[in-house]
């Protein structure tokens, strides 16, 4: 179906080839499981499986792939081989461009030439299984991340390709989204149907995989069954996280201010006449560690946008520090809270990862921004990095670095969402570690993840959202 021999890729400006001699043939009917640490080589070993490196992207290339027997160089452009093989990138949204989410999908059933009835049968049967049917006339851009996600991959499923490769398809995905699309992807390898996908969650995907490709540094470190790998310690330390022990350091060096630094009343937020939140009340004092979990869609990357004035309330109130964040402007907001997107790309626009860390303490008058800026760098990983355009940068490279940008500001709040997407293992354990350690110096810490595991081995206390409103708050200490 695809064979990789001996591929090689370097990004233009990259120091170093982003895959180095790949080797690698993909069966008919298997399914292939990709993973290592960010940085690894992951989603530009998919995307020159997908025949994309050699169609759409500059930079030196070397070694050959095939698809279907045929060189990716003889195909005319990505419209013969999209034919071929479907792909799902991390970034949702790249993948967005009409206005209802019935429409995303009816674009791909089109482009096969069913009749009417095909069509509607179809369209009907995707949007059972990824679970879209309440949302077909929502507009994209107002879905959460986990339900583009979702659009992107039943769009994707609509192609009717043999070969589908995934890059993190369940990243934004709550448990029971991740587990339907598991068994989604059960059915299609029931099919026939050849899958490449590059995940973190290997636990949930186990029964489906076939082969585990880990990679390391560009290259492939090891190729086998899972049976054969999951035993050896560094294939452990990226597909399995481990928080034994954060607590011990999780205490505040200095007793926290009693007073809360942001205090919400019974916020409403309507997307339209969409309810996305409904009377939400809560108050967020120094030195905690909040976990806001909840299913896709329950409100909780909405609830935190209120804290820095990104989203504005249908009623109720939000205070910052003192502060109305229904009027008070974003950039002085800013000084407060710090807010990590969902989607780390949001936040980019600079030339540089060092001019990306440097422009929020530049804006705010931070101290000696040079000295912030390379401890930053240090503490995330990303010295390698720093003169790199921060877009040729893994997603959990990307997400890194947004965490930087926001640490370099020295907020009071701290406000993650899903800080650990894209992440191996071990990556993960270091980011709490980073947040483990702000706590300490009393920052309050409020992460909205899908991970129950991160949230009750992590955080002193657990806020679950459910269809706009808390259903439960659980001070775990203190």
């Amino acid at each position: 179906m695809i064979e990789l021999e001996e591929v090689g890729y370097a990004y233009p400006q990259g120091e170093r080839e982003a895959i180095s001699d790949v080797s690698l043939s993909v069966r008919p009917g298997e399914c292939i499981f990709i993973t290592g640490p960010s940085g690894a080589g992951k989603t530009t070993l998919c995307m020159a499986a997908a025949g994309i490196l050699e169609h759409e992207y500059g930079g030196q290339k070397r070694g050959r792939v095939t698809i279907q027997g045929k060189d990716v160089k003889e195909y005319p452009g990505l419209s013969e081989i999209s034919g071929l093989v479907g792909m799902v990138f991390d970034d949702p949204e790249a993948q967005l461009i009409f206005t209802t989410v019935e429409e995303e999908i009816l674009s791909a059933l089109e482009r096969r030439g069913l009749s009417p009835e095909q069509i509607e049968a179809r369209l009907v049967s995707i949007m059972e299984i990824t679970q879209l049917l309440a949302l077909k006339d929502r507009a994209p851009y107002a879905l959460s991340g986990g339900q583009k996600q979702r659009v992107v991959l039943a769009t994707t499923l609509a192609l009717g390709t043999d070969i589908l490769i995934l890059d993190e398809p369940t990243a934004e995905l709550d448990e029971r989204g991740t587990k339907s699309i598991v068994s989604v992807l059960k059915n299609l390898k029931a099919e026939g149907k050849t899958i490449i996908l590059t995940e973190h969650k290997f636990s949930h995907f186990r029964d489906l995989v076939d082969r585990l490709v880990v990679m390391d540094m560009g290259k492939v470190r090891s190729l086998g069954t899972p049976e054969d790998l999951v035993g050896d310690e560094f294939v452990k330390g990226v597909i399995l996280p481990d928080f034994s022990g954060i607590q011990d350091f999780s205490l505040p060096a200095h007793p926290p201010d009693p007073a809360p630094v942001v205090s919400v009343k019974d916020l409403v937020h309507c997307y339209g006449d969409v309810p996305a939140l409904r009377g939400v009340s809560l108050d967020i004092t120094p030195g905690e560690f909040i976990a806001i979990v909840g299913e896709n869609g329950s409100g909780k990357t909405t609830l935190i946008k209120h804290f820095n004035g990104l989203l504005r309330s249908t009623s109720g109130t939000v205070t910052v520090d003192g502060k109305n964040a229904g009027t008070a402007p974003v950039s002085e907001l800013a000084h407060t809270v710090g807010l990590v997107f969902q989607n780390p790309d949001h936040m980019f626009f600079a030339n540089t990862v060092a001019e990306e860390i440097k422009f929020g303490t530049l804006n705010l008058g931070i101290p000696h921004p040079d000295q912030v800026m390379e401890r930053m760098l240090a503490e995330t990983g990303l010295l390698h990095a720093r003169d790199l355009y921060p877009r040729w940068l893994s997603r959990g490279e990307r997400q890194r670095l947004a965490i930087a940008c926001v640490l370099a500001m020295q907020p009071k709040v701290i406000v993650l969402d899903e800080p650990t997407t894209g992440l191996d293992g071990r990556e993960a354990r270091e980011v709490m570690e980073i947040l483990k350690h702000l706590q300490r110096d009393g920052r309050a810490i409020v992460m909205v993840t899908h991970s129950r595991q991160m949230a009750e081995e992590c955080t002193d206390r657990i806020i679950t959202m459910e269809s706009g409103k808390i259903s439960s708050d659980i001070r775990r200490r203190g």
